[in-house]
């Protein structure tokens, strides 16, 4: 089994990424003590081993997941929204998923997410852009950006293809939480389960079967899965963009401040 002590670095407070190898399986885990929220220096970490283990001839296939038994991904952190001062500063804080997402449909293996638990904005990106996503039955997720005053305009383009344009536009306008239940029927998760255990010995069985097959076949149905997602790099940036403006927007301030009240 093989590490990357600072491939990804680690960050305490800010949270942490970490990288293995073990008999054809690159497992990257990321944690934060904020329900495993993602703030900008995270992000990068993480889009940065992703591309670590993409690289990584020893990894034939990847298994992306988050710390422990509570919550897969809060989203972004809403310490670093509020602080947000101008457009350029507001493009830069949601590139972070772009960046993650467009990792991981670059990817030339399989990853494989794993989903523990509650999930919202940004980490339902996460789990639409894994080529195969488990989940348990309590891992339900929602998109909170439009209560918040934006939008999901960085993880739809991803949303919407695992899903579809109705569902994901009723993910996106209504802002509740959908059960797992929800979640398989519509694509996002291809498989729920009663409880970790048995996810996790299903995911290692695939993840198994999957370092001893073909890299190659591997690959060309990764670009075939993915096909059509060549400009993505210029789309998610516009909106990016977009979503940099609104956030300086008074009534979205007006809103965060609300949300953070509760």
């Amino acid at each position: 089994m093989s590490t990357y002590a600072d491939a990804a670095g680690t960050g305490g407070t800010e949270g942490d990424v970490s990288l293995a190898v073990d008999e054809g399986v690159g497992t990257i885990e990321f944690s934060h003590p904020k329900g495993n929220s993602l703030p900008g220096m995270l992000l990068q970490r993480l889009a940065v081993g992703i591309q670590t283990l993409a690289a990584d001839p020893a990894a034939r296939v990847i298994v992306l997941g988050s710390a422990g038994t509570g919550p897969f991904c809060a989203g972004a952190s809403f310490d670093e929204l509020v602080a947000i001062s101008s457009e350029s500063d507001g493009e830069e804080f949601f590139s972070g998923f772009a960046r993650v997402i467009l990792a991981m449909i670059n990817a030339p293996k399989f990853i494989l997410v794993r989903v523990q638990g509650r999930t919202a904005g940004g980490g339902v990106g996460i789990a639409a852009a894994g080529d195969y996503t488990f989940g348990l039955k309590n891992a339900s997720v929602k998109l909170s950006e439009l209560s918040v005053g934006i939008g999901p305009f960085v993880v739809g383009p991803v949303i919407e293809r695992r899903i579809g344009f109705g569902p994901f536009a009723a993910l996106a306008v209504d802002t509740d939480w959908r059960d797992a239940a929800w979640c398989e029927r519509h694509g996002l998760f291809a498989r729920v389960f009663d409880d970790a255990d048995a996810m996790d010995a299903a995911l290692g069985l695939l993840a198994g079967a999957l370092a001893a097959s073909n890299p190659a076949a591997m690959a060309s149905m990764k670009r075939a899965f993915w096909e059509g997602t060549e400009n993505w790099e210029t789309l998610l940036a516009s909106r990016a963009r977009v979503s940099g403006a609104l956030v300086l927007s008074e009534y979205t301030r007006a809103a965060i401040a609300r949300f953070r009240k509760r």
